[in-house]
């Protein structure tokens, strides 16, 4: 594994830069641009566990199919350049710096801050993972300049469904996930009857090759979806 993380970096086609939001406040991000003019840009919202090799890796990909790819560091305004692995304490910490340290509306003033930085680069989607799919979805409510939201297994949704999405929207769910069960899937359908929303034979972080649930067949249907709704709506 260490081996494989090494490859990885050394094949990293992005490098770490610095934001600064609406208040003055600078985060950090890894950003990422094609290798020519890029056809759109894409936001990428971190899980809990920060930017981490995973959402790097994310980025990166995104970079490869012609967008500029951005990934603002959310936790950054209570602890800087947080990169957290998938064992229970590192889950113990994700949540409580998610939940309990930061702030919802300062992500999103820093959410605002990174499309308007990626903007440059022609029209933007974000996509959001975990507790990044949550902040996807308040994002296409919220922040201004955005062409499409995408939503991988965003929990508690189902509770936040009173904004009203600026942009068109895709989401994404596992049926194994038990963090989202499906009678809160059917009642985002219900809410959202204008929203691309799909279910894989999954369990959460189903995308996320780094860790035990991940599904090559359903991360590879969902990604291949997830091009098409952004070649339609970000693609210039």
């Amino acid at each position: 594994m260490v081996a494989v993380l090494i490859a990885r970096e050394n094949l990293r086609m992005g490098k770490k830069r610095q934001l600064r939001a609406v208040d003055g406040h600078t985060v950090g991000a890894y950003e990422a641009l094609p290798s020519e003019d890029p056809r759109g840009s894409i936001v990428v919202i971190q899980e809990i566990f920060g930017v981490n090799q995973h959402i790097k890796d994310v980025v990166d990909g995104y970079a490869s199919d012609g967008y500029a790819a951005i990934a603002p560091q959310i936790f950054d305004r209570s602890k800087r350049d947080v990169e957290l692995g998938y064992q229970p304490d590192d889950m113990a910490e994700g949540l409580r710096l998610a939940f309990n340290e930061t702030s919802r509306d300062n992500a999103l003033i820093d959410l605002q801050a990174a499309t308007e930085e990626i903007g440059k680069y022609g029209r933007v989607g974000i996509v959001g993972y975990c507790y990044g799919g949550l902040l996807s979805w308040l994002s296409a409510c919220s922040v201004r300049g955005l062409s499409a939201a995408v939503v991988y297994y965003g929990g508690g949704i189902a509770g936040e469904l009173e904004g009203s999405p600026s942009c068109p929207v895709m989401m994404h769910f596992g049926e194994l996930d038990s963090m989202i069960p499906m009678d809160q899937v059917d009642q985002i359908r219900q809410s959202l009857p204008d929203a691309e929303i799909y279910t894989y034979e999954a369990d959460h972080g189903f995308n996320c090759d780094h860790r035990d649930s991940y599904n090559a067949e359903a991360s590879a249907l969902a990604r291949k979806r997830t091009l098409a709704f952004l070649e339609n709506f970000v693609s210039s």
